[in-house]
């Protein structure tokens, strides 16, 4: 990707400019390695690689697996080698697995981190330490420069539209805000679905987009088939905005709600003192297959290959670009 020698260098060479969100239990290390072998920035939530006491660490196997793989792939492709990898970190006070899965990163060197749900200094000097960069998730202006205060190098604006947790605030206004004070890598997260939306945040001050519904339907995601076959049938009108099950306001399925036995127009508000990251964690029965997505959910069409997913972005991406440069002559 060209015009992207100002981005850190973990963010520079992309076959278009995107990074694959962190998918809460469907992004596992076969969706990443197909991520970052087809262009983009591939990622996933460490904790994803859930695990029992006295186990090897399963973070440390995964992190071995898409080492190796993208190795293997790069030393066989050295004109297209794979974009490199993330690893997201919940920086809750009830994951208590944090101070160990930052050693596991750390230990692999892990190119890129974005941390949730709380900014901390110690995370993004670990991240620094082994070479590594920072980007933050933040929903406002103000939880933006609180980030760059305790040593982000990045920020991803989460805005509305975007899948699971997810903030008030049209895109518009976050990135222009974000924009008059801050000048480093900026992503932008909030129903990027195709290559005219992701130019779209470029066009707005964005560096890159953050995409993750496209990739629940995609055959490396570990989602259930019914899980897949409703982001393929949904649409915006679908999407039910709630606090009800993590104390967080998040985008949902509502057909998911709705097999659940609950009536997703009336759903009373949730707490945020529930929010739960810590091992032992388990969702309420009836909330097990509420199922989150953004509202770009209308571009997909089909359960795809990554790879295939990513070639129709760029097509787009590449279309829209000609569209924009034909209406500027």
């Amino acid at each position: 990707m060209s015009g992207d020698s100002h981005l850190p260098k973990a963010l520079q060479g992309l076959r278009i400019p995107a990074v694959a969100s962190p998918l809460f239990i469907i992004s596992v290390p076969a969706l990443v390695i197909a991520q970052c072998k087809a262009g983009i920035i591939g990622s996933f939530p460490a904790l994803n690689a859930r695990e029992g006491e006295g186990e090897h660490p399963l973070l440390d196997t995964w992190l071995t697996e898409i080492r190796e793989e993208l190795d293997r792939h790069n030393q066989e492709n050295p004109d297209t080698p794979a974009a490199p990898f993330a690893v997201n970190q919940i920086v809750h006070r009830s994951n208590t697995r944090l101070e160990r899965d930052i050693e596991l990163c750390h230990k692999h060197k892990v190119p890129i981190w974005i941390t949730s749900l709380g900014a901390r200094v110690e995370v993004n000097d670990a991240a620094h330490d082994c070479g590594g960069i920072a980007l933050h998730d933040i929903i406002n202006n103000k939880f933006a420069k609180k980030a760059i205060e305790k040593g982000a190098d990045g920020l991803i604006a989460v805005a509305a539209g975007a899948g699971g947790h997810a903030g008030p605030q049209s895109p518009l206004a976050l990135i222009s805000e974000i924009r008059e004070w801050f000048d480093g890598p900026l992503l932008l997260s909030g129903s990027i679905g195709t290559g005219a939306s992701l130019l779209a945040a470029q066009a707005m001050g964005a560096d890159l987009g953050y995409i993750g519904t496209p990739f629940i339907a995609t055959e490396e995601a570990n989602a259930v088939q019914g899980y897949k076959d409703m982001i393929v049938d949904s649409g915006a009108d679908d999407i039910v905005y709630s606090s009800l099950f993590t104390g967080v306001s998040g985008n949902y399925l509502k057909g998911s709600i709705s097999n659940a036995g609950m009536d997703p127009d009336n759903l009373p508000e949730g707490d945020v003192k529930t929010m739960d990251f810590g091992d032992d964690r388990e969702k309420p029965k009836a909330w097990k297959t509420i199922w989150g997505s953004g509202q770009g959910i209308g571009a997909v069409k089909d359960v795809l290959p990554t790879a295939e997913l990513v070639n129709r972005i760029e097509r787009e991406y590449i279309a829209a670009w000609e569209r924009l440069q034909g209406r500027m002559k």
